[in-house]
């Protein structure tokens, strides 16, 4: 098996905080889904706020700053043996009701 980083962009924010329980509850039950299956590792949602760090000065800025679909807004990491496998298990992410995607990416393993 390998490791797969879902990176999860844009989506709405509900509006009212039974929309938020709601929708925070499609989370929960997905990612017990994949527990329940041995596929999730850890995840977490990310603040809004950071700093960004460009070369050649490193000079840091508040951001990210981009176009809020575009804002990598948490992650995953999973297990699958293929990144057609995970992909799949992506598919039933609650992101995807508020217009929102996942990016899929293999992990690369580096050994020292």
């Amino acid at each position: 098996m390998s490791n797969f980083m879902f990176l999860f962009r844009g989506g709405e924010t509900p509006t009212s905080p039974e929309r938020m329980q709601a929708q925070m509850q499609k989370w929960m039950n997905w990612i017990q889904e994949l527990r329940n299956d041995g596929k999730y590792i850890a995840g977490d949602p990310l603040q809004g706020s950071g700093k960004v760090l460009r070369s050649p000065n490193k000079v840091i800025t508040d951001g990210p700053f981009a176009e809020g679909k575009e804002i990598v807004g948490g992650y995953f990491l999973v297990r699958a043996e293929t990144i057609d496998e995970a992909a799949n298990m992506a598919k039933d992410c609650p992101i995807f009701e508020g217009g929102g995607s996942v990016e899929v990416r293999p992990v690369q393993v580096i050994n020292p």
